[in-house]
């Protein structure tokens, strides 16, 4: 049913052999595993593992948040399933490739204005005897973070007009649309433009969107926080 999948970019290249991991000293295994969950709530890329292709063992708080009601992928009971017919053969491959040949993929999933980039990294060790795990990461929906956004206006004392024009062009908005948005003069959104400009040192607005898309990442501290207990179970696939 579905044999055409030309449409995902076959980005395959086999994973390189990993060390094994060293253990901190005097740090017990479960209390690496909570500082790994929290680690992974940190990062603004939505990451899930998996085991057995499909068995959710972690998932991010941003991986969380991702998972929408019109993201291409959706979390059924404890595993990992495709929104769209047209997408589960393309994921399932990919999951297998990963599990079984330690390959690693790129797959562009979903439709419109929800398509979506999805990388497929297989983690198991070499000879490890252990089911395979594979590491999903969630491609972005938008360039900028908006607490990234924040935190730049706040350290380059930005007014809050001018964070406020800083966030609409880091969502690719242009001026006279700006300007209509908030009910002033185009005169005025430039002003400020310039402003911004001459606070971050940005030589053009495509370099200061760049300066915040390398930002990195801030996680907000104000979120609904995973039972510690159970991230440390799903880690260890208890």
């Amino acid at each position: 049913m579905f044999n055409d999948v030309s449409q995902f970019a076959d980005t395959s290249t086999r994973a390189p052999a990993s060390a094994p991991p060293v253990a901190a000293r005097g740090l017990a295994p479960d209390r690496a595993m909570r500082w790994l969950a929290a680690t992974l709530d940190e990062i603004d890329y939505g990451m899930l593992l998996l085991t057995d292709e499909v068995r959710v063992l972690h998932v991010s708080h941003a991986a969380r948040a991702e998972l929408d009601g019109a993201h291409p992928l959706q979390l059924l009971g404890h595993e990992l399933r495709a929104r769209r017919p047209q997408d589960v053969l393309p994921l399932a491959d990919a999951l297998h490739a990963a599990a079984r040949r330690g390959l690693r993929k790129l797959l562009t999933l979903g439709d419109g204005a929800h398509r979506i980039s999805v990388s497929v990294v297989p983690l198991s060790l070499p000879h490890d005897d252990d089911a395979p795990v594979t590491l999903l990461m969630l491609g972005k929906r938008q360039v900028c973070e908006a607490l990234s956004v924040q935190g730049f206006a706040h350290s380059h004392r930005l007014t809050a007009a001018e964070a406020r024009v800083l966030a609409a062009l880091c969502r690719g908005t242009p001026p006279t649309a700006i300007a209509a948005e908030v009910g002033v003069a185009i005169s005025t959104v430039r002003t400020q433009i310039g402003n911004i400009r001459q606070k971050t040192g940005a030589e053009s607005i495509r370099a200061l969107v760049r300066q915040v898309a390398v930002l990195p990442p801030l996680m907000g501290v104000l979120r609904e926080t995973p039972n510690p207990e159970q991230a440390l179970r799903g880690l260890l696939g208890a």
